[in-house]
């Protein structure tokens, strides 16, 4: 069967049009993440001697996440200013294992992530639609994550796609 030139024409346009729609309402510029004080955020203050971790090595990642995830559920125009208050990242270290696990983060169920955050929402408009303060928690983050998933990261990141998941209405 063959489809008509105008046809063709026509679905491109609604593909065109369709992308357009997709791409203003997933605009990251339409949301802003900052740290506040990280250098006092509990897993900071975790970080010392041989534990000693870069907080870019994991703060700048997060926010990328955050920034995709926060974009997808906008309505084109609105925005969202999320600012982390504190984060503390799944496993611990335990120096009573012996210098060979110096650098091992003991990922246990006892050992949950946390990340504490303040937000708001803004519509098209510009007036606030939702603000409020989040602490994010999973006490079964162990059992709800992939075990096939090596992202050094992806029991924060599952945080924060759980809070997201329920959409602008409910954060």
């Amino acid at each position: 069967m063959k489809s008509s030139p105008l046809l063709r024409l026509l679905c491109l346009a609604c593909l065109a049009l369709a992308a357009a729609v997709a791409q203003a309402a997933t605009t990251p510029e339409a949301v802003s993440v900052r740290y506040k004080d990280p250098q006092h955020f509990t897993e900071a203050t975790r970080s010392r001697g041989v534990h000693l971790v870069n907080p870019d090595a994991y703060l700048v990642p997060l926010k990328a996440h955050i920034v995709q995830r926060a974009a997808r559920i906008l309505a084109p125009g609105q925005r969202l200013e999320i600012e982390v208050t504190d984060v503390v990242r799944a496993g611990a270290y335990e120096p009573w294992r012996g210098p060979d696990f110096n650098d091992v983060r003991i990922v246990k169920d006892i050992y949950p992530p946390r990340i504490d955050l303040d937000f708001t929402l803004y519509g098209a408009d510009g007036k606030v639609l939702r603000q409020g303060q989040r602490k994010l928690r999973n006490a079964a983050f162990l059992s709800s994550s992939s075990p096939i998933d090596q992202d050094s990261l992806r029991y924060e990141k599952s945080l924060i796609d759980l809070w997201l998941r329920r959409g602008v209405d409910n954060l």
